[in-house]
Formats: C-alpha cells, sequence, structure tokens
C-alpha cells in the first residue's frame, strides 16, 4: 500500500453570496475542498487545496497532480506478491465513490461472507488514516477546524498551506523520522491540471485494464485479497 485518499470540506462562513450555489454541495452551505493522500503515520503527502465545495472526490481527483509521476512513466517501482501474483504497481486506498483504477482498493459493495467482511473491515479500519490526519489538524489548529471568517481566497489557501506545514513538521519531530517531500497542487493550476488529467490518465488506465484483461498486468482486485485470506487462515492451526 502506498498511501490513503480522501477530502476534507472547510466552511467558508464569509463566502460572497453570489458564489454560494458554487461553493455549496452535500454540505449544504459554502465549504472548501482540501484534498490529501495521507500514510499511516499521519504525515500528509499531497494536498490540493481551493477547489469549491459543489465537487465530489471525482472531481477533485481528476484536477489533482497525484498521478503526473504515473503518465509520465516516472513512478516508483515496487514489486510484491498477493495470492501468487506478482504486482508491480502500488495501490492506494480509497472509499467507494472512486473509480475502478488499477490503483484503488475499495471495500467490497454489499459484502457478504465472513471473508468479504473480514476484508472489509481491515480495508475501513487502515483507510482511517486520512479522517485521523484531519482530526488531528483540526484539534492543533483551531482555525482550520471551524467556519472561516475570510474573504480571500489566497488567504485561505495560505492558512491552510501553513498548517499543513507546521503539522507534518510536528509528525517529523514527535516520530523522528527525516525529512520529506510535500507535494502541493496550487489553485491556479487547476484548469492547466484538469486538462493534462484528462487525457493521458484515462488513456493509460483503458491500457492498464487492456492488458489486465491479456494477462500482461494483474490489477488490485478483491479476489487476490480474498484469496491471501484464505492462504493465511490455512496457514493457522486447528
Amino acid at each position: 500500500m502506498l498511501r490513503s485518499i480522501d477530502c476534507m470540506h472547510w466552511k467558508w462562513k464569509n463566502c460572497s453570496f453570489a458564489w454560494t450555489w458554487m461553493y455549496s454541495g452535500h454540505v449544504h452551505e459554502p465549504t472548501i475542498i482540501l484534498g490529501v493522500v495521507v500514510s499511516y503515520d499521519l504525515w500528509i503527502w499531497h494536498a490540493l487545496f481551493g477547489l469549491s465545495g459543489s465537487h465530489n472526490d471525482i472531481n477533485v481527483l481528476e484536477r489533482s497532480s497525484i498521478f503526473n509521476q504515473l503518465t509520465e512513466d516516472r513512478a516508483p517501482l515496487v514489486n510484491y506478491l498477493i495470492h501468487g501474483h506478482n504486482h508491480l504497481m502500488g495501490y492506494y486506498l480509497a472509499d467507494g465513490i472512486y473509480p475502478s483504477w488499477v490503483t484503488f482498493v475499495k471495500t467490497i459493495s454489499a459484502s457478504q461472507g465472513s471473508k468479504r467482511k473480514l476484508f472489509d473491515n481491515a480495508q475501513e479500519s487502515a483507510r482511517k488514516d486520512e479522517e485521523r490526519a484531519f482530526r488531528v489538524l483540526q484539534a492543533r489548529f483551531t482555525i482550520v477546524r471551524g467556519p472561516t471568517r475570510f474573504w480571500d481566497q489566497e488567504i485561505l489557501k495560505d492558512i491552510m498551506t501553513a498548517y499543513i506545514i507546521m503539522h507534518n513538521m510536528i509528525i517529523e519531530n514527535e516520530q523522528g523520522i527525516p525529512q520529506r517531500k510535500l507535494t502541493l497542487d496550487s489553485h491556479s493550476q487547476l484548469l492547466k491540471l484538469k486538462n493534462f488529467m484528462t487525457n493521458p490518465l484515462r488513456a493509460l488506465l483503458k491500457t492498464l485494464k487492456e492488458e489486465w484483461y491479456e494477462g500482461k498486468v494483474t490489477r488490485h482486485d478483491h479476489f487476490d485479497a480474498l484469496g491471501h485470506i484464505d492462504d493465511a487462515l490455512n496457514r493457522v492451526p486447528t
């Protein structure tokens, strides 16, 4: 597993009345979205801040540069075995709204049976990283917990960026981990990223899906995970 991916909505109390409809989504009041990629130690590796609250997680994903390295064939090399199948691509834990890409491992929809429920529980437990990171960020810095009263979006971006950096610095200090590189998607790059991601990424994932059908690559599906559970249970002494 690489990391977990998810989004948080920051309520915008002083959003312009003319923009209220654009920044209101399922929260039913104006919000600004923070999309992050978080590891198990709560370190935030990637952040995209500035999209209006009317977007969903898929819209945020399509505007993120997180898969740039993948489309440019610069992604880190991985190689591991699950249930006898060799995997050459890392994966992210995500919830059900994310697309069924080879880079995502999601829960099983309407899971039935002990193995499927065990898989869902394990996936959801590991995927709590981003929720824990959001709560820790808000607990440490009150300004990002409640509705923000600033008017200027650039000020809001600077505030969120500063506190993400400080959050990571605290994690590094408390856990004694080496300094890492945080990737921030600029609000001014959103249109450029959207145009970039729409064509190359979808084309690449389509190619990977076709190669999977031809047996050239193995996707991270639930069958491998369930098979791995079977293997583990068979090794337990009775």
